[in-house]
């Protein structure tokens, strides 16, 4: 099938792109002739000019397309205001876009967050698909807006996928984690245990296109996320022994402390005029004890299955990062 991603250029949707390649389908992505594209380069897809911020300019992209991934969206911002023309806006413009130029789309695959659920109560109930909304971050409230908007449609078949916490090759947003242990420093947050779901971008890819395709995937939201839960001392030593580090120098920062660094941090770079990768209310998202989901539902209907462990996804981003220097 010919199939538009957004966001192809990034982490994710560049492996998203690969999984679509191996298995045979045509791939065009939406991009400005001078964006960065170098997770691309050398591959057989189509780049069509246009803007999610600009609802004429997506007529090329969709019009030709049978299924449509959205993958884009912002993670950081500057304020709020910000998130919700990211995330909410740019998600609008899609859809009236397919609406107009592009009447019976086969699927529209909508890629949101574990945010949008909110924290777990305790390690023994992961968050599934069906419970009431809880987004504690404007991150989180913005993915949740966008998500009403794609669930709202009865004219458009869609899917929904709920990823958490993403790692893998190509991801720069967690490389300080990677870098702090390659220096044989561990931080952690608070003292009390913290459980987390996480998913090696490699299986998120392979989830997002089976539900992409799957009939039984229309008009449903899926988790996909890893079998198991973690704790951040399980990962850190993980990635500790993969690095050739036999001690860890292993820090505690009290949640008080984390929050009074994230507010400075958050004021610091909104004075600077830059989107905050640590600000109060990511301080508040970072100090939860559960950010964990289940992903049974998935399992029945797609089939689908967490292929790489933990010890083998942190062995492959490592490799990738010492690969490109970047460790």
């Amino acid at each position: 099938m010919n199939v538009l991603v957004t966001g192809a250029t990034g982490f994710v949707g560049s492996h998203v792109v690969d999984v679509l390649l191996e298995r045979g389908h045509s791939v065009s992505f939406i991009a400005r002739a001078t964006s960065n594209m170098r997770w691309l380069e050398g591959k057989p897809v189509q780049r069509v000019d246009g803007s999610l911020f600009d609802l004429h300019s997506l007529k090329d992209a969709v019009v030709g397309a049978d299924v449509v991934i959205h993958v884009a969206g912002l993670t950081a911002a500057r304020n709020e205001a910000e998130f919700l023309r990211g995330n909410r806006d740019a998600t609008q413009n899609l859809v009236d876009a397919i609406r107009t130029y592009r009447p019976g789309l086969t699927r529209y695959l909508h890629l949101s967050s574990l945010a949008v659920s909110g924290p777990s109560k305790d390690s023994e109930h992961p968050k599934v698909e069906d419970e009431p909304l809880h987004p504690i971050t404007a991150y989180g409230r913005t993915k949740k807006l966008a998500e009403d908007i794609v669930r709202g449609m009865t004219d458009v078949p869609w899917t929904i996928v709920r990823p958490p916490a993403v790692y893998g090759p190509r991801d720069s947003a967690i490389l300080t984690f990677f870098q702090a242990v390659d220096k044989g420093l561990a931080t952690f947050i608070g003292f009390d245990e913290k459980r987390v779901s996480l998913v090696h971008v490699r299986d998120l890819a392979r989830g997002i296109v089976d539900a992409a395709f799957a009939p039984v995937a229309e008009g449903q939201i899926y988790n996909i996320s890893s079998d198991e839960t973690y704790t951040w001392p399980e990962v850190a030593s993980l990635t500790g022994a993969i690095l050739g580090k036999r001690r860890l120098i292993k820090v505690r920062l009290p949640h008080a402390l984390v929050l009074g660094i994230a507010g400075v941090s958050g004021a610091f770079t909104k004075m600077l005029g830059k989107p905050s990768v640590l600000d109060y209310e990511k301080g508040v998202d970072i100090i939860q004890r559960y950010w964990t989901c289940s992903n049974a539902k998935a399992r029945r209907d797609l089939g689908y299955r967490q292929e790489i462990s933990l010890k083998d996804g942190l062995s492959d981003t490592v490799q990738w990062y010492r690969e490109q220097k970047w460790l």
